[in-house]
């Protein structure tokens, strides 16, 4: 019998990373603060009624080719190699890996993201993904990007959620991620979820998770709690932890709990069908 998987489902920036991932090289590398960028991102977004994602995107494009920089994937992938990880992050996969096969289950990580696919590809920490969901460009015969590929916003996030669960993990496959599936029949059960994530733009992860069986958790930096203050208002997550992934820090050691808790509900689980199906086996021998 195959274990029983849970999955941890993250946002990057100021999830994993301490702010957003092109702040670290990719603005830096165009001559613009962190605030003329995004500025002039919120500008195109306003005054042609582009949606947000998109803009940012937009304006990656546009500032690149101003400044003469190939827009490549491996330029981009360059720009997620000075990303700056939040303190335990490095060694925590592999940390949370070992103890849930310690309790004889499979942990799957995920991310679900609006920030850009090449940049984390470029990261120390992509490898230990199963899949990220993240904006990403199509690129043209010289391998320069020209046109979004895929771009997730935040009420588009939760699309991943439902893919995750079915095993669906091919962005493509529109007709069966849509197709009615039976709970029992998914892969991964939404109450063996646990999502991880930052701020309002995680809030329809956050309540699908929560409301569906599942655990959210809102990090912030240390000192810094009032930014997820209306998540907690707002009844829209289970845990509150500074986002510190460290071994033996709070998040860890939630985290850990949370996985215990799932490994057993699935034993009881396996254990409720044979009970039953032995019942019945018994019953029908009976009469």
């Amino acid at each position: 019998m195959a274990k029983p998987t849970i999955a941890i489902l993250y946002d990057f920036d100021k999830t994993l990373c301490t702010t957003d991932m092109q702040e670290y090289d990719f603005i830096k590398n165009l001559g613009m603060t962190s605030e003329e960028f995004w500025g002039e991102s919120g500008r195109i977004s306003r005054e042609y009624e582009v949606e947000k994602i998109l803009s940012y995107m937009l304006v990656m494009l546009q500032q690149s080719k101003k400044k003469g920089i190939p827009l490549t994937r491996e330029y981009l992938r360059s720009c997620g190699e000075h990303v700056e990880l939040y303190s335990g992050v490095a060694t925590w996969f592999n940390r949370i890996n070992a103890f849930g096969k310690s309790l004889g289950v499979e942990i799957e990580h995920y991310i679900i993201s609006s920030g850009t696919h090449e940049i984390i590809e470029g990261t120390p920490i992509a490898k230990y993904f199963k899949k990220v969901f993240a904006c990403r460009y199509h690129y043209d015969e010289n391998g320069e990007a020209m046109w979004p590929a895929l771009a997730i916003n935040y009420t588009l996030k939760t699309q991943y959620i439902y893919r995750i669960s079915k095993g669906i993990l091919d962005v493509t496959d529109d007709e069966s991620v849509n197709r009615e599936q039976d709970e029992s029949l998914r892969r991964i059960a939404y109450s063996n979820m646990i999502y991880i994530g930052d701020g309002l733009t995680d809030i329809p992860c956050m309540k699908m998770v929560k409301e569906r069986g599942g655990k959210s958790i809102a990090v912030y930096p240390e000192g810094k709690g009032d930014t997820v203050k209306p998540l907690v208002d707002d009844d829209r997550i289970n845990y509150v932890c500074v986002a510190d992934y460290s071994e033996s820090s709070t998040m860890e050691r939630i985290v850990k709990l949370m996985i215990e808790h799932m490994a057993i509900s699935e034993k009881l689980k396996t254990e409720e069908r044979q009970q039953l199906s032995q019942y019945k086996r018994t019953r029908k021998k009976d009469n």
